[in-house]
């Protein structure tokens, strides 16, 4: 019988000189750029 096994998501790259690599993280600055997600709706009886 197999096993089912969540996905981890690991640790962040290092970028060339050892630093965490900070692409996937929205700075403050940087936030007017990324708008916030729409409000999720369901359907009745959803």
């Amino acid at each position: 019988m197999e096993s089912i096994q969540a996905i981890k998501p690991g640790p962040k790259p290092k970028t060339d000189e050892g630093k965490d690599d900070k692409r996937r993280r929205v700075n403050p600055e940087n936030q007017p750029k990324h708008p916030n997600l729409k409000p999720h709706k369901h359907e009745p009886n959803d």
